[in-house]
């Protein structure tokens, strides 16, 4: 587990802590032993170092260091990495992330060009890039979003953008905005079943979140959608079946299933470690209601083997369009 102390504030502020509207909670350390099939190795390859390098030389955040992403060895090894734009601080409180929260910082003006020569500096054929919540700004950070899409393609032209982005909540005309940028993929996460919202993503409301990825359909039919949620949470089986249901009614193309792993003893505790046999029991399912590709395993995070992924997803495409 990691500490909720950050040491990485900006120079001459001092360790702060990094959850502080966590500091008071009871713990709630889960006393469930960890499964070996959930263990990865520490990363020790020259691809993660040299990829590290790249990200700090050009003053960027990823998701894979903030969230404390198990597969961040593997991924960095490959050069994959996932860039988190407008900070590492957000103004939401989840109980499972381990992303700092409190009050940003202003948006860096720079950080579009930078995302877009470290995209073209790495030689990715494909990018995912994510934020924070900023509920402080008037659009939510949706032209912050476009201005990086358009960057990425102005520096690297032949790579792929999937883009993973919070909700938008009460904030018109975002979502326009960043769907108006043509991302190759658009991901919202829904996280968790809706009876587990008020404990595990309070700020967040389950069918705006569905709202949101139906709208995107409607505003481009050939945009790729993606949602992913964890497991582990207390959820019942039947609950993740419906959400399948909820998704497809908004014609979401991709599902992606993985175990929630608790950040520190004030998160939400694991209640239950599923086995990989449950996991594929929800691929098989989940295929079954129409998804276009799911990944559905322990160790599946949002943009594990996303460039992969996205390959899977245009055959998937062409494959269903040739049969019907």
């Amino acid at each position: 587990m990691v500490t909720i102390i950050d040491t990485r504030a900006g120079a001459g502020d001092g360790p702060r802590l990094r959850h502080p509207e966590k500091a008071h909670r009871p713990d709630s350390d889960s006393t469930l032993a960890k499964p070996d099939w959930i263990r990865v190795k520490a990363p020790v390859s020259r691809g993660y170092f040299e990829t590290r390098e790249i990200v700090k030389s050009n003053n960027l955040v990823t998701v894979c260091e903030e969230a404390g992403c198990p597969n961040i060895g593997g991924c960095w090894e490959k050069k994959h990495a996932t860039f988190m734009i407008m900070g590492g601080i957000c103004t939401r409180a989840c109980a499972f992330c381990n992303v700092a929260t409190g009050k940003p910082h202003a948006l860096d003006a720079n950080e579009p060009a930078s995302v877009g020569r470290a995209v073209a500096s790495m030689g990715l054929s494909h990018v995912v890039i994510t934020s924070v919540d900023r509920d402080d700004l008037d659009d939510g950070g949706a032209e912050h979003f476009g201005a990086t899409i358009r960057a990425i393609r102005a520096a690297a032209p032949g790579t792929s953008v999937e883009i993973l982005t919070p909700d938008f909540l009460r904030k018109p005309g975002a979502l326009e905005t960043v769907v108006a940028a043509r991302p190759d993929v658009f991901n919202h996460n829904l996280e968790t079943v809706p009876s587990k919202y008020l404990t595990v993503r309070p700020g967040a409301r389950y069918f705006h979140s569905i709202r949101l990825l139906q709208r995107v359909k409607e505003l481009d039919p050939g945009m790729f959608t993606k949602s992913g949620i964890m497991v582990g949470l207390g959820e019942e089986r039947n609950e993740v079946l419906q959400l399948m249901d909820d998704l497809r009614t908004a014609e979401v193309d991709f599902l992606t299933i993985g175990q929630y792993l608790q950040p520190t003893k004030k998160h939400h505790a694991v209640i239950r470690y599923i086995p990989p046999d449950e996991f594929k029991s929800f691929e098989t399912v989940a295929y079954s209601k129409g998804f276009l590709v799911v990944s559905s395993s322990p160790l599946t995070r949002s943009s594990h083997h996303a460039g992969e992924d996205f390959d899977r997803l245009k055959a998937a495409r062409l494959a269903r369009s040739a049969a019907a």
